[in-house]
């Protein structure tokens, strides 16, 4: 049991480091310290669901039916495109920044939305956790402990990334600093975003 926990760990924190468009902003928000538990605590919750479907075999259902992740694909692409852009916009504007506290202000429900959307609408995520993580759950005995390390794993890291986030905060009090940040999530966006089409 020990054993498969911490295979599921390993794979699941090894895939979820990656840097991606919702790690990306995670990491924003966690440099602004704006509501950080709910938008980590929406982000892990999303991967144990995911995990969890996975696990209890429905990664089979998926690959059955392509189409889905056809359309998940193309929104998301669209989706990354558009946030790339308001990235692009702020770091030309240059009036991003933090003050000494760190806070800016900003509605929690339009910060839910955009980290539920960078999370639902990436085709990737259902390829890692329903599909890959599913189907090597079903090599380990119980498979039922390879989900829950691999749960575990998404906790831990989303809360290492959103709170650890704070020991940066020094360095985006400069404008500059956010210019080059938001040049980097753009960028991120946009080649995720073209990775999404051209993948198929």
């Amino acid at each position: 049991m020990l054993e498969a926990a911490g295979a599921g760990f390993a794979l699941g924190f090894s895939l979820i480091m990656a840097i991606g468009a919702q790690n990306a902003f995670v990491l924003r928000q966690g440099l602004r310290g704006q509501y950080v538990l709910p938008l980590v605590l929406t982000c892990a919750i999303s991967d144990a669901i995911l995990i969890t479907a996975g696990v209890a075999g429905f990664g089979g259902l998926i690959a059955a039916n392509p189409w889905a992740l056809d359309i998940v694909r193309w929104g998301g692409a669209a989706f990354l495109f558009v946030y790339g852009a308001m990235n692009f916009r702020a770091a030309f504007q240059g009036g991003d920044q933090l003050d000494d506290k760190g806070g800016t202000a900003g509605s929690l429900g339009a910060a839910l939305a955009t980290c539920l959307t960078l999370t639902w609408a990436n085709p990737h995520v259902y390829l890692d956790t329903i599909v890959l993580l599913g189907g090597i759950s079903a090599q380990y005995s119980p498979s039922w402990a390879f989900g829950f390390g691999a749960v575990v794993s998404s906790f831990v890291f989303f809360f290492m990334l959103g709170f650890g986030a704070r020991l940066l905060r020094p360095v985006f009090t400069s404008a500059t600093a956010w210019r080059v940040l938001d040049v980097v999530v753009g960028v991120t966006m946009w080649v995720i975003a073209l990775s999404l089409i051209w993948s198929h």
